[in-house]
């Protein structure tokens, strides 16, 4: 059984980590082919994952699609050369493009109802597509499963993750102190064109109304000023999560990351301009407030709304009710690509 995966993000490491280990342990060869975005690479290397570099993630319209036609050569070479049975990412473009063209079955994981432009380069030739329940896209209809739950059930489901405050300990977080995590993206991916995020000087005051409170982490994908530099994020990219467990309190432009914090039983504010239907269920189930980019007084009333005292017993009450009713993902994501693989051996 042999399997390509197309690894474009950072969360996609997470997000197969699980699963990939399950058909490793079964025998299964498998391939990566990364990219170089933000921290992904360092996430697989820190894991011990294997990899190639199929291509650096390209700025702006030119440098995406730029990029597109690299990444599509390099993944058609690796597939020459691996022969896999099936090709598996989450996302998928350039698999779904390499697989109509060599005859290799492609599977999709998503979840991102709003990124159009890449839904719309991958779903007319994608063999197989897997989006949770709540996803409100359009999807190419008799080619698609649904799962139950989200993507982040992958990785932080309990039986998958526990934090650890030794590690945490190491990478950032004060203990006896308050501690807060914020995430600012940089805007550069197919599904953030013409879309923007916090203005520094909002960043900058609720840094300031923070850190008088306790110790502030910035994880940015974007440059920020110079007097934040000392609050960003150094330690190790695996350890990050087990930082965010400790903390009080996560705000950020990252949905992903909201979600993160949310399984972590983590009070979360996500603060953007897309609101995918993932997001509106974790909302609309009290794990996350969800904001559309109100500016800085509403953002900092939500902050102060998630800072009482009982708000994290809440979010933990209203994660673990998600949880009863939802399975760990991570066996589901590999028995779906090892049923596909092995239609084809």
């Amino acid at each position: 059984m042999r399997i390509l995966v197309d690894i474009v993000h950072p969360a996609d490491v997470l997000f197969f980590r699980h699963p990939l280990a399950q058909l490793l342990a079964q025998g299964a060869e498998v391939r990566v082919a990364s990219r170089e975005k933000d921290v992904a690479c360092a996430l697989l290397d820190e894991f011990g994952l294997p990899h190639e570099v199929a291509s650096k993630a390209g700025k702006g319209t030119f440098g995406l699609a730029r990029e597109l036609v690299v990444r599509d050569a390099a993944i058609w070479r690796m597939a020459r050369r691996f022969r896999p049975d099936v090709m598996v990412g989450f996302g998928g473009v350039a698999i779904a493009h390499v697989g109509k063209l060599t005859g290799i079955p492609s599977v999709s994981f998503y979840a991102a109802d709003t990124a159009s432009l890449q839904t719309r380069l991958t779903w007319p030739f994608i063999t197989r597509l897997y989006v949770p329940e709540p996803y409100a896209g359009p999807v190419p209809e008799g080619r698609t499963t649904r799962f139950p739950g989200v993507k982040e059930l992958s990785y932080f489901h309990p039986e998958n993750f526990v934090a650890d405050p030794d590690i945490a300990r190491r990478n950032g977080w004060i203990e006896g102190e308050e501690n807060f995590f914020l995430r600012t993206v940089g805007w550069g991916a197919n599904h953030d064109l013409g879309k923007s995020g916090w203005l520094d000087e909002d960043l900058s005051a609720l840094v300031k109304k923070l850190s008088a409170r306790g110790n502030v982490l910035i994880s940015s994908e974007r440059a920020l000023p110079s007097h934040l530099d000392r609050y960003l994020y150094r330690g190790e990219r695996s350890a990050l999560h087990h930082v965010m467990a400790q903390c009080r309190l996560y705000a950020g432009e990252s949905a992903t990351m909201a979600h993160e914090a949310a399984f972590l039983g983590l009070p979360a504010i996500y603060d953007g301009a897309d609101h995918p239907g993932t997001t509106r269920e974790l909302a609309a189930h009290g794990m996350l407030a969800a904001l559309r980019q109100p500016g800085l007084e509403r953002l900092t009333h939500t902050v102060e709304e998630m800072l009482t005292e009982d708000r994290r017993a809440q979010v933990l009450a209203a994660r673990d009710a998600y949880l009863a009713e939802r399975p760990n993902l991570a066996g589901y994501i590999a028995d779906a690509i090892r049923d596909a693989a092995l239609r084809q051996t």
